[in-house]
C-alpha cells in the first residue's frame, strides 16, 4: 500500500479543512516515515526476497514498534495530542489520529499476514490482497481517485502554484506507484531506507501545495480570513 495512503490524506482535507495537506500526509504515512529510521538503527528488520511473486519483494521480518496495532494506536494518540497542543483544533486532532490508524487498516487489507497486533504478538494480521495484483491496484487507485476528488472539491487554488504544484505532486505519486508495482526490487535494504526517508519530501511538497490553496467555499470572505489567521 502506497498511493492509497496519500489518497486517504487528500480526502481527509474535506473533513478537516483547517489542517494542512502536509500534516495529513504526515499522519497518513506516519508509521512508514518512522519505519526507515528504525531500520537504520537496527531496531526493526526487513529483507529483500525476490522469490515473492506478487506484491513487494519484501519480508517484513520484525516491525512491532512502527507497525503493530497497539503501537499504531499510541502513535495516533501522540500525533493527535501534539496537533491539539499547538493548534487547539479538536476536529483536526481527531482526523489526524484517525489518519495514522488508517495506515494500519489499509496495510492489513493488502499485506500478507505480517502485521503484529502488539509487540511480541504471535498473531499476525493481513488479508493478502497482494496475491491479486489487479485487486490491489484497483483498491489503491480507487482510494486515491476518490480522495483526490474530495480534495479538489473542497479546495481551490489561489495562484498558479496551487494548481500546477498539485498536479505535479499527483503525477509524481502515480509515477512512483507504478514504479513500485512494475519496477525491479530494491538493490538492498540501505536503498530502501533512504527511499523511505525521501518521503519527507512529499510531506514538504504537500505543505507547499496547500499554502497556495484555500477552501472552495467562502473564498475572500471572513471565513477565508479566519483560515489565514488561524494557520494550518
Amino acid at each position: 500500500m502506497f498511493i492509497g495512503h496519500f489518497g486517504l490524506a487528500f480526502g481527509a482535507k474535506a473533513t478537516a479543512p483547517k489542517v494542512s495537506l502536509g500534516s495529513l500526509f504526515l499522519a497518513a504515512q506516519f508509521i512508514d516515515l518512522l519505519w526507515p529510521t528504525l531500520l537504520l538503527l537496527g531496531i526493526e528488520r526487513v529483507e529483500i526476497n525476490t522469490r515473492i511473486s506478487q506484491g513487494p519483494p519484501l519480508d517484513f521480518v520484525h516491525y512491532p514498534i512502527s507497525h503493530s496495532l497497539l503501537m499504531v494506536l499510541v502513535w495516533a494518540a501522540l500525533v493527535g495530542v501534539v496537533h491539539y497542543r499547538f493548534r487547539h483544533n479538536l476536529r483536526g486532532a481527531l482526523v489526524l489520529a484517525a489518519a495514522v490508524i488508517s495506515h494500519w487498516i489499509l496495510d492489513s487489507i493488502v499485506h500478507y499476514p505480517d502485521l503484529p497486533l502488539y509487540p511480541g504478538s504471535a498473531q499476525l494480521a493481513g488479508l493478502g490482497i497482494w496475491s491479486s495484483p489487479v485487486a490491489s491496484m484497483a483498491i489503491e487507485l480507487g482510494i486515491f481517485a476518490v480522495g483526490l476528488y474530495l480534495y479538489l472539491r473542497s479546495t481551490k487554488s489561489i495562484d498558479h502554484t496551487g494548481k500546477w504544484a498539485l498536479w505535479a505532486l499527483v503525477g509524481f505519486l502515480v509515477l512512483v506507484h507504478v514504479a513500485n508495482a512494475f519496477g525491479p526490487p530494491p538493490p538492498g535494504t540501505a536503498a530502501l531506507v533512504w527511499v523511505g526517508q525521501a518521503q519527507w519530501l512529499l510531506v514538504a511538497w504537500a505543505y507547499w501545495v496547500d499554502r497556495h490553496r484555500r477552501p472552495a467555499s467562502g473564498a475572500g470572505s471572513g471565513a477565508d480570513l479566519a483560515w489565514q489567521t488561524e494557520g494550518q
